[in-house]
């Protein structure tokens, strides 16, 4: 594999209690040349992460004691700004929600593709946590979605909102196999690999209302 790391070399602090993924997921990291530091509870991670500032940090959604969420929270309320990708094997749509409207940087779900992994994590670290890289993420999200037809857009919104392909083709009047068509045409137009990223998508255009959601 490439080495990502710069000449500098870039710190990801991986969070997880799965004591397999966690071994796994710091010798992917280290293999391109990251430095990891590996913790298997969130209020480890919290303890430690005063002392050095992450350039990432890839963080396990639900953890006995102090979930990813709350360590999400505690890292707002100490002012430390870093981006954060959530891996999750319960990628619910309130979930994504509620993590990419706090900030996250990217949700994938377990089990993932390395590659993706490695990818998410080398554009986190290059890119800007600041106001103006919010707008512009959320003009280029509004961009997408406008080159959607009108039928597209109504796929888009409800997909966003977690509702499956036969809940989507009873709320239009169609088909299960034509709702099928249209997600496929939505993701491609926006570019998206997987359900997290359409979400995301729609929160960062405001589209969202949490309350609104389908859970999973």
């Amino acid at each position: 594999m490439p080495d990502i790391a710069s000449s500098t070399t870039n710190t990801v602090y991986v969070v997880d209690d799965d004591a397999g993924m966690l071994e796994s997921t710091q010798w992917l990291l280290e293999s391109v040349g990251l430095q990891v530091k590996a913790y298997s509870d969130g209020r480890q991670f919290l303890n430690d992460v005063h002392d050095s500032r992450p350039d990432c940090v890839v963080l396990d959604i639900r953890m006995p004691g102090l979930g990813g969420l709350n360590v999400q929270e505690e890292l707002q309320k100490r002012d430390i700004d870093v981006p954060i990708i959530f891996v999750s094997g319960h990628a619910d749509v309130p979930i994504v929600v509620r993590a990419f409207k706090s900030g996250a940087f990217d949700f994938i779900e377990k089990p993932f593709n390395e590659q993706l992994l490695l990818d998410s994590i080398q554009q986190a670290m290059q890119t800007p946590n600041a106001p103006e890289s919010q707008v512009t993420v959320s003009r280029d999200a509004e961009a997408l979605i406008r080159t959607l037809t009108r039928r597209e857009r109504d796929v888009f919104l409800p997909l966003a909102q977690g509702y499956t392909s036969r809940e989507i083709a009873e709320q239009l009047g169609v088909s299960v196999k034509t709702i099928d068509l249209y997600r496929a045409r939505v993701m491609k137009r926006l570019g998206a690999d997987r359900l997290p990223d359409v979400t995301g998508i729609g929160i960062a255009a405001g589209l969202l209302n949490p309350e609104g959601l389908r859970s999973g």
